[in-house]
């Protein structure tokens, strides 16, 4: 799996988990699926931050301050990697097809 798209699976998993840990909160707020959701979203999160660090446009586009966000942060540094790798002459043809894991 390459890791653009493990990075596009975890901050979809880290917003969603936030989502349903925000909306239990301001509605029953049960006690189980804080238990369930809240280590989901932890590790969703500390999994974004993995995923963005060995992305070789993730440093030079700010993404990887980016991906600490809270939260976000993993949308964030996606949208952030995306637009610099779509950029003319910024970066080689080699490196955004490694990148994008074809």
């Amino acid at each position: 799996m390459s890791p653009l798209r493990a990075l596009r699976i975890s901050a979809g998993v880290e917003a969603a988990s936030l989502a349903a840990l925000l909306l239990n909160l301001l509605t029953t707020h049960t006690q189980a699926i804080s238990t369930l959701v809240g280590p989901l979203h932890g590790t969703a999160y500390l999994v974004v931050i993995a995923t963005t660090w060995p992305v070789p446009a993730a440093a030079s586009s700010g993404a990887r301050w980016l991906a600490l966000v809270p939260g976000v942060g993993g949308l964030l540094a996606l949208r952030r990697i995306r637009s610099h790798l779509r950029r003319p002459g910024d970066v080689n043809e080699s490196l955004t097809r490694t990148a994008q894991g074809e």
